[in-house]
């Protein structure tokens, strides 16, 4: 069952996107391969159109990603419902491990985070099925 993200979690999003600089690296690597491309002889427009569908499809990729992630949770959910070690489950330990302490704090945050929005929208869906 597949819902429709709400103006509020659009506008995280977009927020997330604001803080992490994406939009400012997005801008920086689309004028060096333009200028790139003016070196080679390529024309301007085939490479901002290349960036746009670009764009789109690492979007895509993150939207497939937190559909994964949610049915992780629900699998989890259903079969033993709140658990306390949840998080440890759902650790990329091979991500994890290669971490700084800070970057482990940041990953640990980021995922609780995202767990609880699973949770919220597991929530959700259930009371909608009757």
């Amino acid at each position: 069952m597949e819902t429709q993200k709400s103006v509020k979690q659009y506008a995280k999003e977009a927020k997330l996107r604001l803080k992490n600089g994406f939009w400012q690296k997005y801008h920086k690597d689309l004028q060096d391969e333009i200028l790139k491309a003016k070196e080679v002889g390529v024309s301007k427009s085939k490479v901002i159109e290349y960036y746009k569908d670009k764009t789109k499809e690492d979007f895509k990729s993150t939207a497939q990603k937190e559909e994964e992630f949610y049915i992780k949770v629900k699998k989890i959910l259903d079969e033993e419902g709140e658990i306390s070690n949840v998080l440890g489950r759902l650790t990329d330990q091979e991500v994890f491990n290669n971490l700084s302490y800070e970057e482990k704090q940041r990953y640990s945050l980021s995922l609780s985070e995202k767990y609880l929005r699973a949770v919220e929208r597991y929530e959700k869906e259930k009371a909608m099925s009757f």
